[in-house]
């Protein structure tokens, strides 16, 4: 019974990771993974990929959850120009080559290179650079 109980688990696991490396930190993450290991495995895929989504969702935000509202208020003080999309706006979102402005993340939120931001639908967004794809959107 042990065992069925882990290899399940193990199972699990596995299928919550990808949900939870799009994660936007650890409250995200772990809705997202809950809800994917619910529907892949019933209560205990919800309770294993709640763990593991706010756990993979921690790790990989591209702001720090300290810097968020700081990064937030600094958008809005910028006051800039708010792109229109008519699509969701989330993270694996591609934004189109043309019509978007985006702007250089200060080094004091301490974003790694090859990320920019820009306001879509009045949200702030942190975007791959090179390939425009949403990483983590702000609220």
């Amino acid at each position: 019974m042990r065992t069925k109980a882990l290899t399940l688990s193990i199972l699990l696991t596995a299928l919550a990771l990808p949900v939870g490396a799009q994660a936007q930190g650890t409250l995200q993450g772990a809705a997202e993974g809950a809800h994917e290991g619910g529907r892949a495995a019933g209560p205990v895929g919800a309770i294993v990929g709640g763990a593991v989504g706010a756990a993979t969702g921690t790790v990989e935000g591209i702001l720090g959850i300290d810097d968020r509202p700081r990064f937030r208020e600094y958008v809005v003080r910028e006051h800039r120009p708010s792109y229109h999309y008519s699509r969701a706006v989330r993270v694996g979102t591609v934004l189109p080559e043309r019509g978007v402005v985006y702007y250089d993340v200060p080094a004091e939120y301490h974003v790694r290179p090859g990320y920019r931001y820009t306001i879509v639908n009045d949200r702030p967004v942190i975007v791959e650079a090179r390939t425009r794809r949403i990483v983590e959107v702000i609220d």
